[in-house]
């Protein structure tokens, strides 16, 4: 056995090989040479094998090296578009995100890259020497041993077999010719142990410091790679936070939008896009003379723009020559049913006549056509609710009964409205009422006065300044009518109450913002637009939240003009980066009061059925 074990099992090393041992050249000389022969085949198949795949991860690194950087430059060059003028500092941070990916795979792949520029000469070059160097000289040493000791027995074979009655000279020429061969023999035996034993012990730091340092060079890079990865670490939770907000401001607006986008695809809403082109078609005029009523056949067209009628009749009158007559339009209603016998008619108000124009058209297809193109609305009915002290007494009903029973409700706010006549005298204490029932009559009576705090936005390219998003804030606030102002703070202490315990009804400032951002800064008009800028309404109520307690006499208890506003100084030193909360989020935003006074309402329009 070449290699012989440990009782335990553990494979031992080769016998030394002795250099006294080649004069003897016993067999168990030449059986300890056959092991080390056989070893040194092993070891030159396993180098050509790690030489072969050193060669591969090599070619595999250098490749994928060259693809990362590849996906570096497409990252680089990709550009992100977004919807409106304005960004928020969030989306600019997600805008930027490409890059910042770029930057980081660039400096990797440029160390990887010399990584592989160095690997042939760290791995495969040494390897290559000794194999050609150590292995390959062994190898012909090995040769050289095997033929001169073919050439020592064979000759001594022949010496042997020489007759004793060969003539002196002729033995003593034999002898000489023997002990040459087996000097020869002797010192081919001796050169093939030395070299067995150098190759064998070189191989210990020639091929393992090769593979160190290609390994050494990895590991390195992968520290690196750490290094680089802690140093990403911030700007990665950074990102993180803007993409939660902006999923957040999605899912906000979304649910909202798609109902936008059911209506406007219903056919009266494709009627209204193509509104800048002029509806046109025979209607019937009543018109009322001495002697009673008749109906007037016209060719109308009416243009939008302009709110212009142009009737042309259709039936000339045999004395005169009709010329087409133009009206302006100031409204338009459905006329109902039980008021005229005629069916399809409609009421148009104009400026050139004092009464109404009834017009009737050719089908109730051809009536709501002619209603969708001149704004026509329903007959309605009114209820009103007011921003006084019955509904301050509501809300404050509402605020007592969430902070008492349930402000630790899981998803308090998130409900599906109020149906009351008297909402200050509501018993929100029967049994018949549950959290989310007050909760959500609270939001729709907010939405129905008005807009407490309605807020345009514009960009300041200056605005990382906290202190003066806040003192902004403040000048905004202060310029609404008392009462908005003092539901503002009811408000907005109630839900600064509300988030302290949002590690059980996740009422997050972020989430309240979500909530009450269009709750509390609707637009007149849903538009795309309208719920795009959701999501800075949704920061102004976050920043109102998150920050209470330090702009609370600043902003919200403070009963006085606010000084002149100067803009912020040009590098604010600011703690962190504004991205990571919710007045670093808002960098764009200009007042717009909506509400004007005391007793503004919102009227609640109700079709008849």
């Amino acid at each position: 056995d070449c290699f012989p074990s440990h009782p335990a099992g553990q494979k031992m090393g080769h016998p030394p090989l002795e250099f006294s041992d080649c004069y003897l050249d016993s067999p168990e000389f030449r059986e300890s040479l056959k092991c080390y022969e056989i070893e040194l085949d092993r070891t030159s198949k396993s180098l050509k094998e790690l030489i072969k795949d050193g060669n591969s991860v090599i070619n595999a690194i250098n490749g994928y090296s060259v693809a990362v950087q590849k996906f570096s430059q497409t990252l680089s060059t990709f550009q992100f578009d977004f919807i409106g003028d304005s960004l928020t500092d969030d989306e600019i941070n997600i805008a930027e995100s490409f890059q910042e990916f770029a930057g980081l795979l660039q400096e990797v792949e440029h160390d990887r890259m010399m990584l592989v520029q160095n690997a042939s000469d760290l791995l495969i070059k040494p390897l290559e020497k000794f194999r050609k160097e150590q292995i390959g000289v062994t190898k012909e040493k090995r040769k050289k041993f095997e033929k001169e000791s073919e050439k020592y027995y064979s000759q001594l074979d022949k010496h042997l077999n020489l007759s004793a009655k060969k003539k002196e000279s002729q033995l003593q020429e034999a002898d000489e010719l023997v002990d040459k061969e087996r000097v020869n023999f002797y010192e081919s035996s001796v050169e093939y142990v030395y070299q067995i034993h150098q190759v064998q012990d070189r191989k210990k730091f020639d091929v393992v410091e090769p593979v160190l340092a290609f390994l050494h060079s990895i590991l390195t890079l992968n520290n690196l790679t750490v290094e680089m990865t802690q140093d990403f670490m911030p700007y990665k939770q950074e990102l993180q936070l803007s993409l939660q907000n902006t999923r957040n401001h999605y899912e906000s607006t979304r649910e909202e939008m798609e109902e936008l986008m059911k209506r406007m695809k219903h056919p009266s809403q494709i009627s209204k896009m193509h509104s800048f082109l002029p509806m046109e078609g025979y209607l019937y005029c009543q018109e009322k003379w001495a002697l009673g009523v008749s109906w007037v056949k016209y060719y109308c067209k009416y243009h939008k723009e302009g709110r212009l009628l142009v009737m042309t009749p259709c039936e000339q009158r045999p004395t005169t020559k009709q010329g087409p007559a133009q009206l302006t339009l100031k409204s338009c209603i459905r006329r109902k049913s039980d008021s005229i016998d005629k069916r399809f008619c409609f009421d148009v108000e104009t400026v050139e006549r004092n009464t109404p124009v009834t017009f009737q058209a050719l089908s109730e297809g051809d009536r709501k056509l002619w209603m969708e193109a001149m704004d026509g609305k329903e007959p309605v009915r009114f209820f009103c609710l007011f921003l006084n002290e019955v509904g301050f007494k509501f809300v404050r009903k509402c605020i007592n009964y969430v902070e008492t029973k349930g402000k630790r409700t899981l998803c308090l706010f998130i409900h599906p409205c109020l149906d009351s006549t008297h909402p200050g005298d509501v018993d929100l204490y029967s049994s018949d009422w549950d959290i989310k029932t007050i909760t959500s009559a609270l939001k729709f009576y907010l939405r129905c006065v008005g807009a407490l705090l309605h807020i345009v936005f514009f960009f300041f390219p200056e605005s990382d300044n906290l202190d003066f998003r806040l003192s902004e804030i403040h000048s905004l606030t202060y310029k609404l009518p008392e009462k908005n102002r003092e539901m503002l703070e009811m408000l907005i202490k109630h839900l600064v109450n509300v988030c302290s315990h949002s590690n059980e009804n996740l009422m997050s400032p972020s989430n309240m913002g979500v909530i009450f951002g269009p709750t509390l800064m609707r637009a007149k008009e849903d538009t795309v637009a309208a719920m795009l800028d959701i999501k800075f309404q949704n920061i102004v109520v976050e920043i109102l939240i998150e920050d209470y307690k330090k702009v609370q006499t600043q902003i919200i208890g403070q009963r006085t003009a606010p000084s002149h506003l100067s803009l912020p100084p040009e590098s604010p030193q600011e703690s962190g980066s504004p991205s990571q909360s919710p007045s670093g989020r808002l960098a764009f935003f200009k007042h717009s009061v909506l509400t004007t006074s005391i007793e503004q309402r919102v009227i609640i329009s109700i079709s008849w059925a």
